[in-house]
């Protein structure tokens, strides 16, 4: 007899399996990725298959299968999808957070609880419309792969401990530097970008929103640089968000200090 599994699930993705069936990818709180057939959800007769969008947390009932789980139950906690669609920018960050999340949980079945509440946190940020979509996903991004092991240091020297700050960064040493330990390849950050990094990471939320544009887009490029070292290849989903969001910025920019202070 299968296993059967009750969960709160986060829908990560979706793709069309027949005609009217789906592949979901889920980040289920207790039980990790699952991957699950939703039969008929094509269908408009469907009972459930608007609940089962990208990004929706739901409450799921699952049989698990040799391959694949089954859905045979579905009910809406947090329809973040729902609610992020209207507005682009954020509806394409949400992305950015689920195919993350899905690089970052490599084993299915293997309970990612830390995961699962970066993943839930930052959805609701990005729902409620109170931070900007791009700090969010530098945040969650920097705070998930400190959940996997890889976190960095922005202020202390990450070969030597020594107090920093440091006018240096080496991604693959692990963060800010110090001059003796300067490696070949290491670049200069400002303090302010350094500042917004570790904002970031501690979700000191105060400090990271006082920050400029200069140095938010600064931060940006390190944590993509920071998530390609560990993940070896981009996030698709990345680019699309960067796109909508730098022309949401665009608009919002006044002067010529924003741009360049």
């Amino acid at each position: 007899m299968a296993a059967r599994i009750e969960d709160v699930a986060v829908v990560l993705r979706s793709y069309p399996l027949g005609e009217a069936d789906r592949i979901l990818s889920l980040l289920t709180q207790d039980h990790g990725l699952i991957r699950a057939v939703a039969k008929g959800v094509r269908k408009p007769s469907s009972r459930f298959g608007s609940r089962l969008q990208p990004l929706n947390q739901v409450q799921v009932m699952l049989y698990q299968g040799r391959n694949l789980a089954t859905v045979s139950a579905v009910d809406s906690v947090q329809l973040f999808g729902s609610k992020l669609a209207p507005d682009y920018v954020r509806w394409s960050a949400g992305h950015v957070l689920a195919e993350a999340t899905e690089r970052l949980v490599p084993e299915e079945m293997e309970p990612a609880r830390p995961q699962f509440r970066l993943l839930a946190s930052g959805l609701t940020a990005l729902s409620d419309g109170r931070r900007d979509p791009r700090l969010v996903i530098d945040a969650f991004l920097l705070q998930s792969l400190a959940t996997g092991g890889w976190a960095p240091s922005f202020a202390d020297c990450a070969q030597c401990g020594d107090p920093g700050p440091h006018p240096w960064i080496h991604l693959a040493s692990g963060g800010a530097v110090c001059q003796d330990c300067r490696p070949t390849g290491a670049v200069s950050i400002s303090p302010m970008t350094a500042a917004l990094l570790g904002a970031l990471l501690s979700a000191d939320w105060p400090v990271a929103e006082a920050a400029g544009a200069t140095a938010r887009r600064a931060a940006s490029g390190v944590v993509a640089a920071y998530l390609q070292l560990h993940l070896e290849r981009d996030l698709r989903s990345l680019p699309i968000a960067d796109k909508a969001w730098l022309s949401e910025l665009s608009i919002k920019l006044t002067s010529e200090q924003d741009v360049f202070a």
